[in-house]
């Protein structure tokens, strides 16, 4: 059996006297993809802040790579191996390109390994490379996804936490970042998508949770959910 990576137990997020997350767990094994896909306000990005620590459970624990992080600050992750891609990219858009992913690697002193990675980066998204001395603001929302992937990818992360690769990016795009989203797996990249693009976040991942009104209420392989009436219904658009 391939070895537990990220273990979420029964953890709780609150707003004040709202819970947007009552009791979620879940599991990532090192090397897959896994998917939770749930409609807007579902409390998809409050589990995944809760993991990465910008967020606190108020019971519950999370495990990561065999450490107990439930209490850990998101700043003490990042060493760890936990590097999360947020929604709505939340790139610099004043610094350059060059600049965003320099700070992706600000933890490390490895400068042949950051050499490495930054031509891993570029290898992946080519524009990047084209555009490393624009300012990140000035790229479309495509390439600031792109350029956001990056600078996580900068940390050389164990785990990468993607929230809503797909929001403002265009068809064609959005494509072409799952495509390398698939690639980065294939080379052992361990992921957790949130993604409200059920269809696109199915044939990516290799498992999936589907959570409604902060709680689990199904999970399965991922082709099993695509051919799930229930999830077909809900998710896919499929009368």
């Amino acid at each position: 059996m391939t070895e537990t990576l990220l273990s979420v137990e029964d953890i709780h997020v609150g707003y004040g006297p709202i819970e947007a997350v009552r009791g979620v767990s879940l599991t990532v094994r090192r090397g897959e993809i896994v998917t939770v896909i749930g409609a807007n306000g579902a409390g998809k990005t409050s589990t995944l802040m809760c993991i990465s620590g910008m967020l606190r459970s108020s019971q519950g624990r999370i495990r990561f790579d065999g450490e107990d992080i439930t209490d850990l600050p998101a700043h003490a992750l990042v060493g760890r191996g936990l590097a999360q891609v947020p929604e709505g990219r939340r790139i610099f858009p004043r610094l350059t390109v060059l600049e965003n992913l320099e700070l992706g690697a600000y933890l490390r002193r490895d400068k042949p390994g950051i050499r490495a990675d930054f031509d891993k980066v570029f290898h992946l998204f080519p524009i990047l490379r084209e555009r490393q001395s624009q300012a990140g603001g000035t790229l479309s929302g495509g390439e600031q996804q792109m350029l956001a992937i990056g600078r996580a990818l900068m940390s050389r992360p164990k785990l990468l936490l993607m929230d809503e690769p797909s929001m403002g990016v265009a068809p064609i795009l959005t494509a072409r970042i799952f495509e390398r989203i698939r690639e980065l797996n294939k080379e052992g990249m361990t992921i957790l998508l949130v993604e409200q693009n059920a269809h696109l976040a199915l044939q990516t991942a290799q498992r999936g949770y589907v959570i409604e009104i902060g709680q689990i209420v199904l999970e399965d392989d991922a082709s099993r959910l695509l051919a799930n009436p229930r999830v077909r219904e809900a998710y896919l658009g499929d009368e």
